[in-house]
Formats: C-alpha cells, structure tokens, sequence
C-alpha cells in the first residue's frame, strides 16, 4: 500500500513503459551543458543519475536547440539565441548515447526537446511577441520554412541515432512553433496563416517529416502552451481545440502542458507567488476533450500535490523540477512513506534567476549540494570529527549546523532570540512565502533529527564563546537593520522593513517604501502593506523595480503590486524626510520634487554586518569563521552555499 497509488502507478506514454508519473522538465543548462566541457557533460550526467537511480520515470532534460538558419555573419541575440544547435555538434551523437544509457540503466526514459527560440531572430511574421521584447525579426520564406521542418526532423533522427527514446516538440515559451501557432504573432496571408488549421501547418509539416523519418518505434510528443496571456494570443478553448487537432493527425503520442510566458503573469516558471499547480484545472479541460496521455507542469511541489492533480483527472504526468532540485529523492522518499523528509522548494527561483541575472552557475537556496553530484556523494563522512560552536541561527548558521552535524561533527548552536529562522522568520510573514515557513520547520526538524544541540535566548559574547571550548566556532549572527543615512530617517514614524514584517512597527494609512535591495525584500513588504489597506509608493533609485530578481519572477510579484494599487517610482532618490512630507530628487539630472500627504515611510534598505564576534575571538578559539550575512549581506542562496564550502572545508 502506498500514500500515493495515482502517482506511483505505471503508464505507458508511446514506447515508454513509465514505472511511475513522475516527469523531470529541463532545466540543467546552468549546471554546465551536457555539450561543453568533459566535467561540465560528466556532471550533468551524474546529476541526472542520481534522480533517476531515486525513482524518476520520464526525463526531458535536454533543451534541444536545432541549427538556426541565418544570412553570413548575423548575429541573433537574446536569452536561448544562438546560431549553431547541439543536434550537429561533433560531440552530440556520444554524450547524448552516454545520457542515455545512464537513463536508461537507472530505468527511466528520456525524451529530447526539439527547440527554436521564435524570434531571436526568424519568426513567421514582423510582429513582437511580447511588451518586454523589442526587436523585430526576420520574416521566414517559404523555403526556410521547409529548411526549418527538414531540420527539426533531422534532429530528431540525430537524437533517436544516439539512444532517444523520443523527441518533445516545443510549442510553447515564446518558440517559434509557438509563434507559427498564434493568432497574435503569425500575421501571415499565405498557407501558413490565418486560419488554425493554416497555422498549424509548420507543426504538423515537421510532426508529418519526424515520423516519415524515425519510423512509429519512436515517441513524439508535443510540449504546449495551454494558452497566451497576451491579448490577441490563443485562448484555452483555442488552445484545448489545438490539442485536438494534434491528436487528430494519429502521429502525437502525448501531450505535455504548462501555463505562462517568458515574462509575465505568470511565467513558465511559477514562483511562490503562486499557489501549487494553479493551472491544473485547465490541464483537466484537456484531460476530457483529448485521449492522449497529458502530462502537467507547473509548481507541483511535493507528492500530495501531485497526487492530487492526477487523482482529480487533472492529467495523467506530473512534471516536477524544482521539487527534484531541492531534494534529489523527492520520488523515492515519496514511494517509502517519507515525503516529510522531502527538503522543501520555497519556489523562490534563485535556480534559475541567478544563472539569468547573475550568470553565477546553478545552484538551490534550499540544497546546496545541487550540482556537486559528480564532486560528492552526500554526507560524505568526516575524516576528523570535530566540536563545533555555531552562534546564530538564521539561515546560514542553521545550515551549516545541520550539513556539519550529517557529516559527524559534535554540533551546538546558539540563538540570541526564543525562537530559530532569523529572517527567514521574519519574511515567512509577508504574503506568498508560506513555503518559507514550511522550509523553517524542516531545518528545525532536521536539526532535531541530526542531534545538534540548539540553545534559545543565548546571545553568546566573546567571554562565554571562549570558555565554551570548542575546535571550531562559526559566527552566523546576522545583520542589524541598516539605516540610510537620509535626514530625517530617524524620526519616530520612519520603520525598518523588519518590524513591520513582525508586527513591531505600527504605520499609517499613506506609506513610503524607501527601496535599497536589488532583491524581493522591497516588493514584499509593499505587497505586506498593500494587502492590509495601505497606500504604498515605492521608490527606487535603480532604472527599474528589483534588477537582481529575473524575467522569470518579477511578472507575478509586480502584477500582485499593480493589483493591489502599488505605485512604483524609479530613478528616483529619496534627499530627506519630514513629517509629512517625502523630498526626492532624480537620480540623473538631479531635479527635486516632493511626496506629500506620507503618515510612514518603511526603509527596505537592507542589513549592516554583525560579525564583530569574530575578531574579537581570534586567538582565543582554536580557529573561527564568518558565514552569511554576518560577512556580508546577500539571500539565503548565498548563505546555504557558504555553509555548504565550509563544511566542506572542514572535512
């Protein structure tokens, strides 16, 4: 018997016989690409190996970029632009047989997106997809449009050649299938356009090409955007009669869906934001109008969520990323009743906005041991236990607790206030961070469960640390609020982001939000007071709202904003504050201008480092080390990747 009898049960998808529904989306190409270098494919590959070994069925990880058709010496731009695919690279036909029979030898399958980014720069019309895009693209002839089809189907017989047990038809996210498909972007007057059955007739043409190629032995399956959030896109009714017609033409063997853009609200990559699986109803419409099998993704993020998508007829798959990074036995602890011990995806997308924004590699702000698959087997054992004193217990400390406590250290923790989470406490109130608040309780269970010894209302001062005699002291107390230094930011109705958050602070009705984080904490805290009644203006002297928070985050937070009648003003300096009164100035040419009628302004200004403790111990402690905010304010990311290099270190 089983907690999850839906989600644990084999299906068959086309040629593959699936031990489970559980789906592995894209999503590894920040990790290294399986195409670069040798350590960069080996560890993709043992990245892939460990989930599948762990009970993943199906995995799509493969983002396959075709060969894009251009005139000598253009050069396309843009995020997924490029000019040479992976299908022709030297290299494709052995690393991608290597992932393969790695799949395969763990007992899954795997399938093989075929992609070509719509617009960077070939697009079946001169029209823009998007408000946040705007360059416009070449308008493909009829001959690249038969170069395009010839050429997908090329490279599905390339990815069949070396192991593929099928090929995944992106028509979605902004793609150029997707662009021949919708009524918004394909202007055409030719075959190719107009009608559906005319738009259609790309992805039916390559879909036609694919199978005369590789035979019926070979699964195709088609990746679809259920609908456009743009006006004038495809709505669900067109985009469930879509569904139809593909399975109509007898050659579709599935059909995987998701909701979103590249942009807006939401994206492709749901963030928490958004409740779990919020579209999986409109998957269920498809469910009763299709035979096929239907895969769905979306925030699905743990096994109950899953199981109550495919239980409610909702669809048949559940695809899971996320979930599979935080935790890479998410399937297995689910099968053996352990679905508690799944550590949590908060659904902050750090995994992807990092790589985007900060082009920093992948990582997971809830498991740092996400992409060091090859380097370490986790926890490897430590060659030298050692007594460990860890002073704060915010995110970085009680991360680091916890991964030196797995590995065999001797491991206390002290924490000045009642009560663990440090922050991560304190954001756990804002609205759409209740994942937040389910990571917390599992850190402190895990801390539990690892034997460390947790003291509450222990603030620690040198004297004490000192006498506690421990190997190794790790400070991770944190920041204190960080004050501007604007005139008049001390005046009693002036409130750090903090107390507001934990109800410490009481504000007025018309609130300025004084923004100096390049992160969420500023749109947080505006959308706290908004939810509450107030009138919020956001100021921010940067160009834009959040520049470090990507496209794929800041549709859904900024919508909420919009909703809730936040105003949002950019380039713009806040020079002094009175009572009453806000006086700004702009950034560029300097011009002064006032907001009047303020009863508070709340300062999102970030934390001061306070990691005083440790020069103060040097030479009184065998060693000492600085970890998270207390060296230098940045995410939990940040802090869960410090504590992890450290343990490390130790080792």
């Amino acid at each position: 018997m089983t907690a999850y009898p839906h989600l644990l049960t084999p299906i068959q998808v086309g040629t593959m016989a699936l031990r489970n529904r559980v789906l592995m989306p894209p999503h590894t190409a920040p990790l290294g690409p399986l195409w670069g270098t040798e350590e960069q494919a080996e560890q993709n590959i043992a990245y892939i190996r460990r989930r599948c070994e762990n009970g993943v069925a199906w995995v799509v990880n493969i983002t396959g970029h075709i060969d894009n058709l251009l005139i000598p010496g253009f050069t396309p731009v843009g995020i997924g632009a490029r000019t040479q695919g992976y299908f022709r690279l030297p290299v494709f036909h052995e690393r991608m047989q290597a992932y393969a029979d790695t799949v395969h030898a763990a007992g899954a399958f795997t399938t093989v997106q075929l992609v070509s980014q719509g617009g960077l720069p070939n697009a079946p019309s001169a029209t823009l997809s998007s408000p946040v895009l705007n360059q416009v693209p070449h308008v493909l002839t009829r001959e690249e449009i038969r170069w395009y089809v010839q050429e997908f189907a090329w490279s599905a017989a390339a990815a069949q050649r070396a192991g593929a047990d099928g090929v995944d038809l992106h028509l979605n996210h902004d793609d150029l299938m997707e662009w021949f498909v919708s009524p918004f972007a394909n202007r055409r007057d030719d075959e190719y356009g107009g009608s559906l059955d005319n738009r259609l007739r790309f992805v039916t043409e390559i879909i036609r090409e694919i199978r005369d190629l590789c035979g019926d032995d070979y699964t195709v399956g088609v990746r679809l955007n259920m609908f456009e959030e743009i006006s004038g896109g495809y709505d669900l009714a067109e985009g469930i009669e879509i569904a139809r017609r593909l399975e109509a033409t007898g050659m579709v063997d599935y059909l995987s869906l998701v909701a979103g853009s590249n942009w807006g609200d939401p994206s492709y990559v749901q963030s928490h934001v958004y409740p779990p699986a919020a579209w999986a109803e409109m998957s269920g419409e498809f469910m009763k109008a299709v035979d096929l099998p239907i895969a769905y993704t979306g925030r699905v993020t743990t096994p109950d969520v899953a199981e109550q998508v495919i239980a409610a007829g909702q669809a048949h798959i559940v695809g899971v990323a996320r979930g599979l990074i935080a935790d890479d036995e998410w399937v297995l602890k689910a099968a053996e009743g352990r679905a508690g011990d799944i550590r949590p995806c908060t659904g902050c997308n750090e995994c992807i906005g990092t790589a985007v924004v900060e082009r920093t590699g992948f990582a997971c702000a809830t498991n740092p041991h996400a992409g060091q698959e090859s380097a370490v087997t986790w926890p490897p054992p430590s060659a030298r236990p050692r007594r460990v004193l860890v002073v704060g217990g915010g995110p970085a400390g009680m991360e680091f607790a916890g991964l030196a406590a797995e590995r065999g250290h001797d491991v206390e923790l002290w924490e000045a206030t009642d009560r663990l989470g440090g922050l991560l406490r304190t954001v756990s109130a804002a609205p759409t961070y209740g994942s937040y608040a389910v990571f917390l309780a599992w850190q402190e269970r895990r801390l539990r469960e690892a034997g460390v010894r947790v003291l509450l209302d222990t603030p620690g001062d040198a004297e004490t640390i000192a006498a506690a005699g421990t190997d190794i002291v790790v400070i991770a107390t944190g920041t204190s609020p960080r004050r501007p230094g604007i005139p008049g930011d001390d005046l009693p109705f002036v409130h750090d982001s903090r107390d507001v958050l934990s109800g410490t602070a009481e504000v007025g009705r018309r609130i300025v939000v004084v923004a100096q984080d390049d992160h969420m904490p500023p749109l947080a805290v505006a959308d706290f007071l908004a939810q509450r009644g107030h009138d919020v203006t956001l100021v921010y002297s940067t160009t834009g709202p959040a520049p470090l928070v990507s496209r794929y985050s800041i549709g859904g937070i900024l919508a909420r904003l919009e909703r809730g009648g936040v105003g949002i003003r950019t380039s713009l300096q806040v020079a002094r504050i009175e009572p009453g009164i806000v006086h700004t100035r702009t950034v560029y040419a300097q011009l002064p201008d006032v907001i009047e009628g303020i009863d508070s302004v709340v300062l999102a200004c970030g934390g001061v480092p306070l990691g005083g403790l440790a020069e103060q111990l040097h030479g009184r402690v065998p060693a000492v080390h600085v970890l998270g905010d207390a060296y230098a304010p940045r995410r939990q990311l940040h802090a869960t990747r410090e504590a992890y290099a450290l343990v490390m270190q130790l080792g």
